[in-house]
């Protein structure tokens, strides 16, 4: 029972109930669109409702039409509670309830956010809760009233949209309620500006929104993980708006048509929701070869630990080129801003993203050995699942039944999985009381 208890185990065991108990919410016929004659099949609501839970945004079906008011609003509830992350919405629980965090409790928490410490889990709760609070309703209030006064929509249809779209981009969920995503936006920054916000924010992760709290006049201090997943995130949004520019400037079927305004804030957005958001305001199957390359590395990088982002993370990304850098320049240890990286850290780093990688072959053979789909196609959608992006080409629904199932897997291992190697990873560290002796094998 300690075992099965193991704070790593109960962040598996809790987001596989949330999707078997929203599996069976989405099969009921009153989550199904008026009209509909039957309940969702079973593959469907499986299928959504793990998309849900580890906010990936890929779909069978098309959200808006597909389900109805109770269907969407299940799904709502599914990313909202998958963006918390499960053990961030039991200690809000337990808060609530005892007003004070059990030793379990706080191991659990620390299972997600494992770079605060024990002592810090009550803030950080308590600090998630606000933050997510107050960013959803202001971006929710502003999309409502930009939808109704600037789009013509009645206030109750305005309201209903502004708040699943705004939850599910503080989420990193990508679930829209428009078949074609935000393209019908992509022209209107009054809407993708601050979609593009709530995801940013949402996609740092926690605890380096606890440590900018804490310590907002006094950056020098920041932690090293804040610094780096600062520091990466804007290189990789500088990076990745640069090259949809650059890729994406004349093709006739994504930026050719718009004006230049419009082709920097849509190349801005590209950048930031391919990083596990997975809105998109372009068309996807439209983008050149190049650009779907260039999603491959960043939905694999992903955003911030402990957040509502997926990948391998920004701050096992930087690790391990600060490592590459340090062994080039034939130095011993691996430094960034003037402190030195455990080589725990580095061990950890270099796990999850083999381990990552292997995930990303597999799934790859498996969908090619099913389906006779471009080889090219595949891969994205191996890697949005993986790293809980959402973005398709729009291959999805057209998959067979092993090759859906195949990204369901991808989707909770890419969601739990990184979350519970790195944690069980930290936790299991022990000292052994003797060592080999070193010996240099050959290498490359």
């Amino acid at each position: 029972m300690k075992t099965l208890l193991h704070p790593t185990r109960t962040v598996a065991l809790a987001f596989l109930l949330a999707i078997m108990v929203g599996t069976g919410l989405l099969m009921l016929p009153e989550a199904r669109a008026e009209g509909a004659s039957a309940s969702a099949p079973a593959l469907v609501a499986f299928f959504t409702a793990v998309s849900a839970v580890c906010v990936t945004g890929l779909v069978v079906v098309d959200t808006g039409t597909y389900w109805s008011p109770l269907g969407q609003g299940i799904i709502l509830g599914l990313f909202q509670l998958g963006g918390f992350g499960m053990m961030t919405a039991a200690t809000l629980l337990g808060l609530l309830v005892n007003r004070s965090l059990r030793l379990r409790t706080r191991l659990i928490t620390q299972a997600e956010t494992h770079v605060i410490g024990l002592g810090d889990v009550t803030s950080v709760a308590k600090l998630v809760f606000t933050v997510t609070l107050v960013c959803q309703t202001a971006i929710a209030t502003w999309l409502t009233l930009r939808l109704h006064t600037g789009h013509g929509l009645p206030l109750d249809d305005a309201m209903w949209s502004g708040v699943f779209h705004a939850v599910s981009a503080f989420n990193n969920a990508g679930f829209a309620l428009h078949a074609d995503g935000l393209t019908g936006y992509q022209t209107d920054g009054w809407i993708l500006t601050p979609v593009m916000f709530a995801i940013v924010i949402g996609g740092l992760g926690f605890p380096v929104i606890h440590d900018i709290r804490t310590r907002m006049n006094d950056p020098h201090h920041w932690s090293l993980h804040t610094k780096l997943t600062l520091s990466g995130t804007a290189l990789l949004l500088t990076m990745g708006f640069v090259c949809t520019l650059w890729f994406e400037w004349s093709n006739p079927g994504t930026l050719g048509p718009l004006a230049w305004a419009d082709k920097a804030l849509n190349a801005a957005f590209v950048s930031v929701s391919a990083r596990t958001a997975g809105f998109n305001s372009l068309d996807i199957g439209a983008l050149s070869h190049e650009s779907w390359a260039l999603h491959y590395f960043l939905m694999f990088i992903g955003g911030g630990s402990a957040g509502t982002a997926g990948g391998v993370k920004v701050g096992t990304f930087l690790v391990l080129a600060l490592l590459v850098v340090a062994e080039v320049r034939g130095r011993p240890d691996t430094e960034a801003f003037g402190r030195r990286i455990s080589s725990a850290a580095q061990r950890q780093a270099i796990t999850v993203l083999v381990l990552g990688s292997s995930m990303v072959v597999l799934g790859t053979l498996v969908l090619l050995r099913g389906t006779s789909l471009p080889t090219d196609q595949v891969i994205f959608e191996v890697v949005s699942a993986f790293g809980t992006v959402g973005l398709s080409t729009g291959i999805t629904a057209d998959l067979p039944p092993s090759g859906q199932l195949m990204l369901t897997l991808l989707m909770y291992v890419g969601r739990v999985g990184t979350i519970t190697l790195a944690a069980s990873l930290a936790l299991g560290e022990r000292r052994m009381p003797y060592r080999y002796p070193e010996e240099h094998p050959i290498v490359g």
